[in-house]
C-alpha cells in the first residue's frame, strides 16, 4: 500500500512538472518575489532611513504575497489538467479517464495529488523565501532584520495552503479558469478579502487574510490573530473545502 502511494505520488508529480502552465506559475511565481525587492530596493532605503517605514521586520516576507501566483497556478492546473480534452481525434475524451485507469480508487488518486501538490508548492516556497530574503539582507543588511525561523516556516505553510486553496476550489467547480483569475486578481490587483474587512470584522478569518498573520506582523488590520490561531483557522478553511471537493470527486462521473 505505501510502495503504491508512493508510486502515485511520483506520477502526479511527473505529470504537474510536465504540464507547460505549470512551469509558467514555478518560473513566474519564483522570479516575482526578488524582483519586487530588488526594483522597490531604493524606495526601502530612503523610507526605512527617514522613518516612513517605522517597522522593517516585514520586509521581504510581505514581498513573498506577489508570487503567490505561483501556487496557485500550480493548485489550479493540478485538477483542471485532467479535464482538458487528450487531443482533437477524441475531443470528449479526457485526461482522467486514463488517470481512473490507472488508479481506479479515487481518493488514492486525490491523496496521491495532494501529496504532489504540496511537495512541489513547499520547494518552491523554501527557494523562494531564500531567494528573497537572501536579497533583502545583502541590499538593506542590518537595517531589515532577519526574520526568525518560526516566520519563515509560517511563510512556506501559507504557501502550500494557498496551493491547496486553489486545488479544493478547482475540484468543487471542475473549472480552472473561474477559481485562477479570482484568486490572482484578488491577490496582486484588488483584494476582495482585505476590502471585506473594512465593512466587518469577520472578514479577517477569510483564509488568504487570517493566514497572512501567521508571519506578517505590520499589516492593517481591525483584529489580530495570534500566529498559532491563524494558522489553525486556515487550516480548517482548506480542511472543510477539501473534504467537499474529495466528495464530489468521488461521486461525480469521470
Amino acid at each position: 500500500m505505501v510502495t503504491a502511494f508512493r508510486h502515485g505520488v511520483r506520477a502526479e508529480v511527473r505529470k504537474l512538472l510536465g504540464l507547460p502552465t505549470a512551469w509558467i506559475g514555478l518560473v513566474v511565481g519564483s522570479l516575482l518575489a526578488p524582483a519586487i525587492v530588488l526594483l522597490n530596493a531604493g524606495y526601502t532605503r530612503r523610507a526605512i532611513a527617514d522613518g516612513t517605514i517605522a517597522d522593517p521586520s516585514d520586509i521581504g516576507l510581505q514581498d513573498l504575497g506577489i508570487g503567490l501566483i505561483g501556487p496557485m497556478v500550480l493548485g489550479v492546473v493540478i485538477v483542471s489538467s485532467e479535464y482538458t480534452s487528450t487531443g482533437p481525434d477524441a475531443p470528449r475524451a479526457r485526461q482522467l479517464t486514463a488517470t481512473l485507469t490507472a488508479m481506479p480508487d479515487r481518493l488514492r488518486l486525490l491523496a496521491a495529488k495532494t501529496a504532489a501538490l504540496v511537495l512541489v508548492a513547499a520547494c518552491q516556497a523554501g527557494f523562494v523565501a531564500t531567494a528573497t530574503l537572501g536579497l533583502v539582507h545583502v541590499l538593506h543588511g542590518g537595517d531589515v532584520p532577519v526574520p526568525s525561523p518560526a516566520r519563515i516556516a509560517a511563510a512556506v505553510l501559507y504557501w502550500v495552503l494557498i496551493a491547496l486553496l486553489a486545488y479544493a476550489v478547482t475540484l468543487i467547480t471542475r473549472n480552472g479558469v473561474v477559481p485562477l483569475t479570482f484568486l490572482i486578481v484578488n491577490s496582486t490587483v484588488v483584494s476582495v478579502s482585505y476590502l471585506l474587512t473594512k465593512v466587518t470584522d469577520l472578514a479577517v478569518y477569510l483564509p488568504d487574510i487570517v493566514g497572512a498573520q501567521m508571519f506578517i506582523r505590520t499589516a492593517d488590520f481591525p483584529v489580530r490573530v495570534a500566529p498559532v490561531t491563524a494558522g489553525l483557522v486556515m487550516t480548517g478553511w482548506i480542511a472543510v473545502l477539501l473534504a467537499i471537493g474529495a466528495a464530489l470527486f468521488h461521486r461525480r462521473d469521470a
